[in-house]
């Protein structure tokens, strides 16, 4: 199995924990693990006591119980709980491509999503969405790229790294061209539940089509990445045996103490999806005002859910570059678009409580350098 080095997070890594401000990350704010056991009277002393020893490989049951609670149709049977959103798209990529496949990937998209297909041996094409339409979704141009043995679609929606959510009959017209030619549908739903407008938020894909495995994750939305807990939902029994079967290669299972803070903190979830939007809400207006402000060197197109954006770079400088020249100079990250195939763009991150402290930083550094261009 050969895998191209992973340009996302190769530059995280980077940066992310050096970086004194963050302006480019991925997740909402997080919360102390105190916090957490604070949401139960008697949690403190039962985590305490809670056993460390191997869980069961699809997760435990009762927490399987809770996280099936967010789907329609969904039990917990049909959820298996995994170690971060990252093994799920492993798993669920190479319980089903061979060499003779093909998939298609929406784009652009969180790397691994595009690269572990090609890993398979598959061939892979890109469902590529442009900026200078909107990143607007073409479903005829989707269906053009409909191959006899294309096995796999993967989306997302709400989109990484635009922010953006699918139309909701687009959404529906592409589950219904999959279940047309049989494809199984890969839906990302990491940001799911931190739409901007809740009334917007889109079923689950498992909840409309047998052969959609929708993708969750503690780690965007509801700021707990620490965690390391993701899941898979679908009604597909029989596929979700072998993504079991090939996870004893990979986890086993999952952590214990992580299952018992996520099931706890999932019997509140309402509360972490109000204060992250809550953050979100506020920061948003800030970050628009300051594209409307810089007009000569951004353009983007406003988000409508996550918490993430993508900005069109205008100055002709290799965004890399730049962005390695703002961490460095002023200890502000953002992440190039070139991890994105996206030469000319920049994601911004406005889901932490400090987004105004570090857009305020990235203001100042932009208002010196053009002092300085001038002098």
């Amino acid at each position: 199995m050969q895998i191209t080095p992973f340009r996302i997070e190769e530059y995280m890594g980077k940066h992310e924990f050096r970086a004194r401000y963050l302006l480019s990350s991925s997740d909402a704010e997080s919360v102390r693990i105190e916090e957490i056991l604070s949401l139960e009277a008697g949690a403190h002393d039962a985590f305490l006591k809670h056993w460390c020893g191997y869980t069961e490989s699809p997760g435990a049951p009762w927490l399987r119980e809770v996280l099936a609670k967010i789907y329609k149709t969904i039990d917990a049977r049909q959820v298996v709980v995994v170690s971060a959103a990252e093994e799920a798209i492993f798993l669920f990529y190479h319980a089903l491509l061979t060499p003779g496949d093909h998939a298609i990937v929406e784009s652009p998209c969180y790397e691994s999503a595009l690269t572990l297909p090609k890993s398979t041996g598959a061939s892979v094409s890109e469902w590529r969405r442009k900026p200078e339409n909107g990143w607007a979704h073409d479903v005829a141009e989707l269906e053009a790229l409909i191959r006899p043995n294309t096995r796999a679609l993967y989306i997302n929606t709400p989109h990484n790294p635009t922010g953006l959510l699918m139309a909701p009959e687009i959404f529906r017209r592409v589950l219904e061209l999959a279940a047309k030619h049989n494809i199984y549908v890969f839906s990302d739903e990491v940001y799911r539940e931190l739409e901007h407008d809740p009334a917007s938020r889109l079923p689950a894909a498992c909840d409309l089509y047998d052969r959609a495995f929708s993708l969750a994750s503690v780690s965007k939305s509801y700021g707990l990445p620490g965690l390391r807990l993701a899941w898979i939902a679908s009604h597909d029994k029989e596929f979700l045996e072998r993504i079991i079967s090939l996870k004893h290669y990979t986890t086993i299972c999952s952590s214990a103490p992580s299952e018992f803070l996520t099931a706890l903190a999932f019997r509140h979830r309402q509360r972490f999806i109000d204060r992250n939007l809550e953050i979100v809400l506020r920061n948003l207006p800030l970050l628009t005002a300051f594209f409307a402000r810089h007009t000569d060197i951004f353009e983007w197109t406003p988000p409508d859910a996550a918490t993430i954006g993508f900005a069109r770079f205008k100055p002709q400088q290799d965004v890399h570059d730049w962005c390695e020249s703002l961490v460095r100079d002023a200890g502000v990250l953002l992440l190039p678009g070139t991890v994105y195939d996206e030469p000319r763009h920049i994601r911004f991150g406005y889901g932490r409580k400090n987004m105004p402290e570090s857009l305020a930083q990235f203001e100042a550094y932009l208002k010196s350098a053009s002092v300085a261009r001038s002098a």
